[in-house]
């Protein structure tokens, strides 16, 4: 194998670990999402933002790998990778977390009501 298809192999590896490192990246938003609620505003600043990183991310590649120069092989293994990493990790990983947080949930609320006043002897007991 000549030295210039062992480098745009090389290029495209680079490409597919960027790919899943943009997908994890989103993966650690969502987690943010999914722990904090907040507005619809905040949410369009926050895909904006990631937006904006995965271009950087995509641009530095190209730049510093490749001089700069557009290749749609490394586009496309990309998007190759971030597609394979949404369908096979990703939603079976967030489904596991969605599940866990469903539990603690749960957990809190069945806990709830020996916080309240009275219950384990502090405080006085109610009268039946």
């Amino acid at each position: 194998m000549s030295a210039s298809i062992g480098r745009e192999a090389e290029l495209a590896a680079m490409s597919a670990s960027l790919g899943v490192l943009l997908m994890a990246s989103y993966d650690l938003l969502r987690l943010f999402r999914l722990l904090v609620p907040h507005k619809s505003i905040f949410l369009g600043l926050e895909d904006f933002g990631y937006c904006l990183y995965a271009a950087w991310m995509t641009f530095s590649l190209l730049f510093w790998e490749n001089s700069g120069v557009i290749r749609a092989y490394v586009i496309v293994c990309i998007f190759l990778a971030m597609a394979f990493y949404d369908r096979i990790i990703s939603r079976t990983v967030f489904a596991l977390l969605k599940n866990l947080k469903r539990w603690i949930r749960m957990k809190i609320r069945h806990w709830k009501p020996l916080w309240k006043e009275g219950a384990y002897g502090s405080g006085p007991k109610q009268e039946k």
